[in-house]
């Protein structure tokens, strides 16, 4: 070979080198606007976690009120998963991304002048249509096809930058309704309404932003979607016959009932014999919070580093035993290791977000149904949303105090056991295919 050709094959290496950094570069932008808009479009529909007495007292409602129309977007987001997941088979996920932002943006808007209880109904089932039709399914579907082989740490990084982002957002916004209702001595529902038009408009901004950068990895998946022609009862047979599916299905079902576990930390640290009050429960419950970055970053980066099954069954297991500590921890006296143990299921939980759905990649579903197979995977896997909190209101006021909590706690931990013995099976299904192929 000659100098020239050396020179020019050098030359043509350092190019691809430096094309595929720049394409992977590419990827995490397009994951960092992913998280930014997973991170602000949810929180506004959630805001009575925190400013639910300003709520009623602004529109006028009742507790009951309330309750119907967080029912309505429940029941929205249910039967949403499948149909959205084969939207995402046939439109450009970015563009789905692009209307759901805008979307919830211009119903916040409405939502911070509606007068009435129709209205807000109205507002809230837009939600259901702009956050779990046209958004959910769309935002796995893209990470998925951006990820290549780094699923794990790509969702996550979503699971985990989207709680940071959270955080982040509900701090200024707590900062801007301080201001507002104590420095400048205005009522509650001017703050209210001030900072529902910032989560608005950071939805309406984002969406803009990503209707202008460019997606060109989407139309061949696009493409490839308009060009299939099979229905949608084809489509489910086929992924029906994928084992690996079910399994990650199963995962997902049981991990997420640790996820919603969580959400009964505060009473039972108040109701379990603990000496905490509301204050310190909610402190602590507050800083577990924080730990949704670390959880659901550091056990995606783990799981590509490692594996993302073993990882998923070490978290799995480990919160199974950690719940179980925590039903004992009433005889433990000890605040300190009490924190501890709250903080550290907190990373589990999270953990546990961010890498089931990174084991889809492991399931070869064709590309042209993935979309599909993440709503159904949603359908089922998410079903907790209906039944465990009556599973959990009927645990707690059977048994008052904390046997209740602790009883719901152990139903909890053996679903996390199940969870990791689907995990253990999917990993030998895994290790069975990958020697065939060898």
């Amino acid at each position: 070979m000659s100098g020239s050709e050396v020179s020019q094959a050098v030359a043509v290496e350092a190019a691809s080198r430096a094309a595929a950094q720049a394409t992977r570069g590419q990827r995490y932008v397009q994951l960092m606007l992913l998280v930014l808009a997973a991170g602000a479009i949810y929180p506004i529909l959630y805001l009575r976690q925190v400013y639910q007495t300003t709520m009623l007292e602004v529109f006028a409602i009742n507790d009951a009120q309330l309750g119907y129309l967080y029912s309505s977007l429940g029941t929205l987001f249910l039967v949403s998963y499948l149909p959205s997941g084969w939207l995402a088979d046939r439109i450009a996920p970015r563009l789905l991304i692009c209307f759901s932002l805008i979307g919830t943006g211009l119903l916040g808007v409405w939502y911070a002048t509606a007068s009435s209880f129709p209205m807000l109904m109205l507002i809230f089932c837009g939600w259901g249509i702009t956050t779990g039709l046209t958004f959910w399914a769309a935002v796995i579907k893209r990470v998925n096809m951006i990820a290549h082989d780094e699923q794990g740490r790509f969702f996550g990084l979503l699971d985990g930058g989207r709680g940071l982002i959270e955080a982040m957002l509900a701090t200024i916004a707590i900062g801007l309704f301080a201001y507002v209702t104590n420095t400048r001595g205005e009522g509650a529902a001017t703050g209210f309404k001030l900072v529902v038009h910032m989560y608005a408009f950071i939805c309406i901004g984002l969406g803009v932003l990503l209707a202008l950068v460019k997606d060109p990895e989407a139309k061949g998946a696009t493409v490839a979607a308009r060009k299939h022609s099979g229905n949608v009862l084809t489509d489910l047979k086929q992924l029906a016959s994928i084992p690996e599916l079910w399994l990650v299905t199963a995962i997902v079902f049981c991990g997420y009932q640790v996820f919603w576990a969580t959400y009964s930390f505060a009473p039972y640290l108040q109701e379990g014999g603990f000496g905490l009050s509301a204050v310190a429960a909610g402190t602590i419950t507050t800083l577990k919070l924080w730990m949704r970055p670390i959880g659901g970053i550091g056990g995606g980066f783990l799981g590509d580093r490692f594996s993302k099954v073993n990882i998923l069954i070490l978290a799995l297991v480990l919160a199974a035993v950690s719940l179980v500590v925590l039903i004992a921890s009433p005889g433990f006296h000890s605040n300190v290791s009490l924190v501890f143990l709250v903080l550290f299921l907190g990373v589990l939980t999270y953990a546990i977000r961010g890498l089931y759905w990174a084991l889809l990649d492991d399931c070869n579903v064709p590309p042209h149904i993935a979309g599909l197979a993440i709503g159904l995977i949603s359908v089922l896997g998410y079903s907790p949303d209906v039944f465990l909190p009556l599973v959990n209101g009927y645990f707690t006021q059977t048994f008052p105090g904390a046997l209740g909590y602790q009883i719901y706690f152990g139903c909890v931990a053996f679903m996390a056991l199940l969870g990791a013995v689907a995990a253990l099976v999917l990993r030998s299904r895994l290790h069975n295919r990958k020697s065939g192929a060898k």
